[in-house]
């Protein structure tokens, strides 16, 4: 099976949308935008035994590569619309490339985001890249750097489950809810569009809640403080590692794909799906400061960071 093969059996899917000129099979994809809309490009790259065990089942690889997009997509307030995938095997795998298109388009067709083109190719090791473009009215994306002092801090969800989930997935008898959490995030698509146009400033919780807060309130020129004790935690994450330990990984810990937003409490709408939880307020400081019961704590706001 070469490379054009693969494609065909396990990639190509002829439904397509009008906004869908040409799709796989040419040497670039030709899209139309919708009137009155502005495009927002991601793209996310996943390679296995930096981002995930090489060891997880293909479905979850696929699943994962897909809403790590999503999510940025989700915090620019946008909508997603179609996606390309470059991906690296060193052997194609029918089995595996099975399951992994299976994960990657149950994933995609949660918010009937097409796949329009792509490149695969041998290589020493598995990786997989997804680019998602969207689509979000004129003038309304939520960017990092509209940060006010006085904002309230908003996350959505809980935090600090899939990296916690990471970690029991070489245990014996692992907590299923924690490593679903890390193996299928959700993407909080829906929210984010109820925020865009109110949301002053929003970044998703990749790399650890401390470590993305810091980027916001650079991008805004802003300081920020955190109330520590106010942080969302779920009941597995307390019965795995305790109050402190649960909070430390909330505060450090990666890959939960929450948002983190900014506006005036008046401002927040009434009719997110998920729930959403204060835990700070915006500041003309310049710096972050974590706060718990009122007291200043000091913290570590290095968060995970490739090359170092």
């Amino acid at each position: 099976m070469d490379e054009f093969e693969l494609i065909r059996r396990y990639f190509l899917r002829h439904a397509q949308s009008p906004q869908v000129v040409t799709g796989i099979g040419d040497d670039g994809a030709v899209l139309k935008p919708h009137v009155g809309k502005e495009l927002v490009c991601v793209i996310d790259t996943l390679v296995a035994g930096t981002h995930f065990p090489a060891t997880i089942d293909a479905s979850d690889i696929g699943y994962r590569v897909v809403v790590v997009n999503l999510s940025d997509i989700a915090a620019m307030g946008a909508t997603p619309r179609w996606m390309t995938l470059a991906l690296t095997l060193d052997h194609a795998d029918p089995d595996w490339l099975e399951g992994f298109a299976d994960g990657l388009y149950e994933a995609a067709s949660e918010w009937n985001v097409q796949l329009v083109g792509g490149d695969t190719t041998r290589g020493e090791q598995l990786v997989a890249t997804v680019q998602v473009t969207g689509d979000v009215q004129s003038g309304s994306a939520i960017l990092r750097s509209g940060a006010r002092p006085g904002d309230s801090i908003y996350v959505t969800g809980t935090l600090g489950d899939a990296a916690a989930g990471l970690e029991e997935l070489d245990q014996a008898k692992p907590d299923r809810y924690l490593v679903s959490r890390f193996l299928r995030p959700t993407a909080r698509v829906r929210e984010g569009q109820l925020l865009a146009g109110l949301a002053h400033a929003a970044i998703d919780v990749s790399d650890g809640l401390v470590a993305d807060l810091s980027k916001l309130i650079e991008a805004s020129s802003v300081g920020a403080e955190l109330d520590i004790d106010r942080l969302p935690l779920s009941d597995s994450l307390r019965r795995r590692s305790g109050p402190k330990g649960a909070l430390q990984i909330a505060l450090h810990g990666g890959d939960d794909y929450e948002l983190c937003f900014t506006l005036p409490e008046s401002m927040l709408p009434a009719e997110l799906p998920c729930a959403v939880t204060a835990v700070g307020c915006i500041t003309d400081s310049g710096e972050l400061v974590c706060r718990d019961g009122g007291k200043v704590v000091p913290f570590d706001n290095s968060g995970y960071r490739h090359f170092q």
